[in-house]
């Protein structure tokens, strides 16, 4: 029995195809998300490309519109915590960087709140807003009873 070239032809293509489908998948998750000075740092570098951003929802300035669905919100960096749980100070006084975050189209996550930690999916755009897909909020990690009074 003899073994047609075309065969061997056809199996090397389907093994090239699955092989190009699992590196392109690898490529895009391999990097589950970046934390705002990442992005910040990387921004000429990312500009028009979809990422995720883990950052923190800065207060007082929230703007949700019901009926358009949009979300509108600046995210800064997640403090880093001591042991005790404590925020670190850092040693030098800078204002921390942010990104204006606007979501259309989607509703507002049930505990989007200032303060919250939140992943953002979508692209940066040339002027530094992430026009965000997707928002989620992040649980807290520990929850604590209420301290008696």
């Amino acid at each position: 029995m003899r073994i047609r070239p075309r065969f061997f032809i056809g199996g090397g293509l389907i093994v090239l195809a699955i092989g190009y489908l699992i590196f392109s998948s690898i490529r895009t998750t391999s990097e589950y998300y970046l934390t705002v000075p990442e992005v910040a740092a990387r921004q000429s570098v990312l500009g028009g490309q979809a990422i995720r951003v883990a950052g923190r929802v800065k207060p007082g300035n929230i703007a949700w519109d019901p009926n358009s669905l949009t979300l509108k919100f600046e995210i800064v960096p997640i403090p880093d915590v001591d042991d005790a749980g404590a925020p670190v100070k850092p040693v030098a006084a800078t204002d921390p960087v942010s990104f204006r975050v606007v979501a259309a189209g989607e509703p507002k996550p049930d505990m989007f709140a200032p303060g919250r930690d939140v992943i953002v999916e979508g692209k940066l755009s040339p002027d530094g807003a992430i026009a965000a897909t997707q928002v989620m909020t992040s649980c807290p990690s520990k929850y604590k009873p209420k301290q008696a009074q």
